[in-house]
């Protein structure tokens, strides 16, 4: 959020569009923002204590209704990209975010990092796909929600960021010299961030 926060700044009344977020990684930005967050149903923690107005909307952010074109002042999105599925559901989701924003802010890991976001293993995205399904077997048999979810993440990288939002900076964050993800940022000509 510090990120964010430098290059896209805050204002009070500032109209953001939270794909797939949660309302407590909004506690740090100082301003009171007109939030709306949109998740898929029974995901967002909408009792909720914060100094934004926050509006929760039930929704596909591959498929948003219900809001026309430029909508918000920023759209956010906080690794969600590599859970919505698919190549084309992923490029569905980046439609939507440059849809709704004037400006947009959409970060996803890096594979090259050496401990993945979402399984927490060394290299995970290296292993051979029988080592793979080894452990996926075993996390199956006692967390089975969650192993959905590693299953389900289809990993975006720098090339693939770049195509699918083509007037965004894509920024690298870095620790040690290693990517740990990467984020497409977008201020629109009429952005008033």
């Amino acid at each position: 959020m510090r990120s964010y926060l430098a290059l896209v700044g805050s204002r009070d009344g500032m109209k953001v569009l939270d794909l797939g977020g949660q309302p407590a990684i909004w506690d740090s930005v100082p301003s009171r923002l007109d939030l709306t967050i949109l998740n898929l149903p029974g995901i967002a923690r909408t009792a909720y204590p914060s100094h934004h107005h926050i509006t929760y909307v039930v929704g596909d952010a591959c498929n948003v209704e219900g809001f026309d074109e430029r909508s918000f002042d920023v759209v956010f999105s906080n690794s969600v990209i590599e859970h919505v599925g698919p190549p084309q559901k992923q490029a569905e989701f980046a439609r939507e975010a440059r849809r709704l924003g004037k400006s947009y802010w959409v970060q996803t890991p890096s594979e090259w990092f050496p401990i993945e976001a979402h399984c927490g293993m060394p290299f995970w995205w290296l292993y051979p796909e029988s080592w793979k399904r080894y452990f996926i077997a075993g996390w199956r048999a006692k967390l089975p929600a969650w192993t959905e979810m590693v299953e389900g993440t289809t990993v975006l990288t720098k090339r693939d960021m770049r195509r699918l939002f083509p007037e965004a900076d894509i920024l690298v964050e870095r620790v040690l010299g290693i990517p740990k993800s990467y984020t497409a940022f977008f201020r629109g000509p009429t952005a008033q961030v």
